[in-house]
């Protein structure tokens, strides 16, 4: 269903299934008149417009140039659509369990699935169920008009996204809801990681980006972050920086947290 002007979209009640709203300067996917899923400018098809979809791009400050990306949700296909234009040696494969939100891609100036780009039609779950050590990134951005799946959050779900990646893959989350579940959500990570993981606030939303690494990459020292960051600045047209810090500052808290917890115990002890 495409809407077309305010009054169609206020007067709109959704039974959950996927429809456009466009305006003179952008596209957007939403479920309900409430809360937009996925906006593109219409002048900038491949830009990147929420915040949050900026900041799970942090995973270029650790690996700026994968050669493989899994994507659990395809929404209007920002990640998708970026990943694709903008780093041009990686394989792209795109799970969205919701053949009505696939059926609207063309709204969205998709590109059609070639040798870099797939999109299946396919529970998240399933897709990295069924691999085994295949993607470089994985990029977790799978909700329904419910909010977040159950299966897309579960620990033997984030267990199987840690056996998915590669040696130093990264695994990259986009959390929403109350704070209590995302901690929740946030706790099962850890586990599945071995506490290899970073979260931070998501630019301009109440998102958490959660970023994970099936190695060591996210211990890469903060003096590199910042000269690659100079790097990327130049090649892509993303505001980086303000991400960058987030995580460096994440980061620092929690060596810090981790460091009082072991005095703590050795307290304790002695």
């Amino acid at each position: 269903m495409l809407l077309d002007n305010v009054r169609e979209l206020s007067a709109f009640s959704s039974d959950g299934k996927p429809f456009i709203y466009k305006n003179a300067h952008s596209v957007s996917l939403q479920f309900d008149n409430t809360a937009v899923q996925s906006e593109m400018y219409v002048a900038a098809p491949d830009a990147l417009l929420l915040g949050y979809t900026v900041t799970m791009m942090g995973f270029l400050l650790f690996k700026h140039s994968p050669g493989t990306i899994a994507m659990i949700g395809l929404g209007g296909g920002s990640l998708a659509k970026y990943c694709y234009r903008n780093l041009p040696h990686a394989a792209i494969v795109v799970a969205e369990n919701n053949p009505e939100v696939i059926a609207l891609k063309d709204h969205f100036h998709i590109p059609e699935d070639g040798r870099r780009l797939q999109i299946r039609c396919q529970d998240g779950r399933d897709l990295v169920r069924e691999a085994d050590n295949d993607y470089e990134i994985l990029l977790v951005d799978g909700f329904d008009h419910t909010g977040q799946p159950p299966q897309l959050c579960s620990q033997a779900f984030y267990d199987d996204c840690y056996q998915a990646l590669a040696p130093e893959g990264i695994m990259v989350v986009n959390l929403l809801g109350s704070r209590v579940n995302m901690t929740h959500y946030l706790d099962r990570i850890q586990r599945s990681f071995d506490g290899a993981v970073i979260a931070v606030d998501a630019l301009e939303s109440s998102n958490m980006i959660v970023f994970a690494c099936k190695g060591k990459s996210l211990e890469m020292p903060d003096q590199a972050i910042m000269h690659g960051l100079k790097d990327l600045e130049l090649r892509h047209a993303l505001l980086l920086r303000m991400t960058a810090q987030n995580i460096l500052r994440q980061r620092r808290t929690d060596k810090l947290i981790a460091a009082l917890h072991l005095s703590a115990e050795q307290l304790r002890a002695g």
